[in-house]
C-alpha cells in the first residue's frame, strides 16, 4: 500500500473534505479505544517510540539508537515489537538462529540483532514475559496508539520531508489520531532531516514545552567499500527515497533506483530482474538491511547492504531525555 498523494496536499483539498466525516469516526473510535482499554503498568520502565502518521517515520532506526545507548548506560534493555508481516501472534522471544522474516517480521530481527527482542500483538503480554526474563527496561518498538501497555515516556518520529502532511486523520489524511491529542501524550519528537513542511512549528503551536530533537540519517561503515561503485539501488520501505538519497550521500554512484510497497517480499522473479537489470548496467545490486532481512541467504550472498545510522543535531540534549527517562519512577 502506498499513501495516497492527496494526504500530503493542502488541507482543504476536496477528497480529504470529503472523507472528514470517516476521518471523525476514526479518532473518536480510536478515543474510545484508549479510554476503555485496561493499561498494564510493567515492573520494568517503559520507553515508547511511536509516530503520528500511517507508514514508516524512522521509529525502527531510532528504537536502535535509544535502546544502544540505554544499554550503554548498563541497563537490562529488552524490545517489544509487534511483528508485522509475521504469522505469530507472540509473545515469542526472537531467535536468530530459528525464526524467519514470515514468522517474526523484518523489523524484528533487526532489533534481536542488538538486544533481547519479543514479539507480541499482545503487548501486555509481551511485557509481562519480558520482565520475567529479566528486563528492567522496555524500549517499543511502535505502539503509541496501544493503551494496553502503559509507558513511561515516548518519543514521537516525525519524517521531516512529510512532516503531519495535510494535517487530516485517516482516511482524510496520515494522522493516526489528531495532532492535539497525541502531542498531548509525547514527552520528545524527533525530526528526521530537513523539517521541510515545518512540523516543528506545528509542534510548538500545539505543545511549546514539548523537547524537538533534530537528527540525520548517514551512511554506515559499509559507505568506505562501497564510494564510488556503480549500483542499481532498490528498497521496499516506508520511503524508499531516503534510503537513495543516503546511498548518494556515501559516494554510491546510483544508475537506476527501484521502489516497492513498505514490506514487500521479494518473489524469485523479483531478485531475478533486480539482478538481471544490475548486471546489465555493470552495477550491484544495492539494498537496505531490513530488505535484505526478507530475503533467502543465497540473494542476500549476491547484492550489497547499506546501513543507516542516525546522527544527532545536539547529542547532549538527547541524553539528558533518557537520564530523565531512567530517573522515572
Amino acid at each position: 500500500m502506498r499513501a495516497p498523494e492527496f494526504w500530503t496536499g493542502a488541507e482543504n483539498a476536496w477528497f480529504a473534505r470529503a472523507l472528514a466525516p470517516l476521518a471523525l469516526a476514526w479518532a473518536a473510535a480510536g478515543r474510545v479505544r484508549r479510554a476503555l482499554v485496561p493499561s498494564f503498568r510493567a515492573e520494568a520502565k517503559v520507553l515508547c517510540v511511536g509516530n503520528l502518521v500511517a507508514g514508516g517515520a524512522g521509529k525502527t532506526p531510532l528504537a536502535l539508537d535509544l535502546a544502544r545507548r540505554i544499554l550503554h548506560r548498563g541497563h537490562s534493555v529488552h524490545i517489544l515489537a509487534r511483528g508485522y508481516g509475521g504469522t505469530l501472534s507472540g509473545p515469542v522471544k526472537v531467535d536468530l538462529a530459528r525464526h524467519k522474516f514470515t514468522e517474526v517480521g523484518d523489523e524484528a530481527l533487526l532489533l534481536a540483532r542488538l538486544a533481547a527482542t519479543w514479539v507480541g500483538r499482545d503487548r501486555a503480554a509481551a511485557a509481562r514475559v519480558a520482565c520475567a526474563d529479566g528486563a528492567r527496561v522496555l524500549v517499543m518498538d511502535d505502539g503509541f496508539q496501544n493503551p494496553s501497555l502503559t509507558k513511561d515516556f515516548s518519543v514521537l518520529a516525525v519524517d521531516g520531508a512529510v512532516g503531519f502532511g495535510n494535517g487530516r486523520v485517516m482516511p482524510a489524511g496520515p494522522l493516526r489520531e489528531s495532532l492535539e491529542h497525541g502531542l498531548a501524550r509525547a514527552d520528545a519528537a524527533v525530526i528526521f532531516g530537513a523539517d521541510a513542511r515545518n512540523a516543528a512549528s506545528r509542534i510548538r503551536a500545539l505543545r511549546p514545552e514539548l523537547a524537538v530533537l533534530q537528527a540525520r540519517f548517514a551512511p554506515g561503515p559499509e559507505a568506505a567499500r562501497l564510494k564510488g561503485r556503480p549500483a542499481l539501488a532498490f528498497a521496499g520501505i516506508g520511503r524508499p527515497e531516503k534510503f537513495f538519497a543516503t546511498a548518494r550521500e556515501a559516494g554510491v554512484l546510483v544508475l537506476k533506483t527501484a521502489d516497492f510497497p513498505d514490506h514487500h517480499v521479494y518473489s524469485d522473479s523479483d531478485l531475478a530482474g533486480i539482478f538481471r537489470r544490475a548486471a546489465a548496467l555493470g552495477a550491484v545490486p544495492l539494498t537496505t538491511a531490513k530488505d535484505a532481512a526478507r530475503m533467502p541467504p543465497s540473494a542476500r550472498a549476491a547484492l550489497e547492504v547499506l546501513t543507516m545510522t542516525l546522527v544527532w543535531e545536539d547529542e547532549a540534549a538527547l541524553e539528558a531525555l533518557l537520564h530523565r527517562f531512567l530517573r522515572s519512577r
